[in-house]
């Protein structure tokens, strides 16, 4: 993991002023079976699209505002994959204002509606793999998430 990933993820235990976060990851396979992966430029990794709920938003519409946000495809929403929050991996420094957050992800499968692939200025850059030739360099919020759908497995409380 490159230094700005380490810092960004190297807590492991929250403390009593860690806020949480409750977010969206989304799992998105082009027509070859192929997973998209954002590389992010706040820490250099790759990771599944997704974001924080809004105020007054359901996690699916959280959903289906970041897959546009962020890929610029319209999706449906297909399974719900699971929720994600256990702590390893998942306390999170932001490097652009130090702020910690314990990161609570709602990850779902979606399929691609319309649109055309592009990204927003949080990537780097966006790219489908095939599910054998992952990066290595995940975000570690992604990786169970992302085996778990890979896998086939839905409603996973973790």
């Amino acid at each position: 993991m490159n230094p700005r990933a380490k810092k960004m993820f190297a807590k492991t235990v929250a403390d009593p002023d860690t806020r949480v976060k409750v977010g969206t990851a989304i799992v998105l396979r082009d027509h070859e079976g192929r997973v998209l992966l954002e590389k992010r430029k706040d820490c250099g990794l790759w990771g599944l699209p997704g974001g924080k709920v809004d105020p007054g938003e359901s996690v699916m519409d959280c959903a289906l505002r970041e897959a546009i946000e962020e890929t610029g495809l319209t999706v449906r929403i297909t399974r719900l994959v699971g929720i994600y929050s256990e702590p390893k991996g998942r306390i999170v420094t932001y490097p652009n204002n130090g702020e910690v957050v314990h990161l609570v992800d709602v990850a779902v499968e979606a399929e691609i509606v319309s649109g055309k692939l592009s990204f927003s200025d949080e990537s780097e850059e966006m790219r489908f793999f095939p599910p054998d030739s992952l990066p290595e360099d995940l975000m570690p919020p992604s990786r169970a998430p992302l085996r778990d759908a890979l896998a086939g497995r839905c409603s996973i409380i973790r």
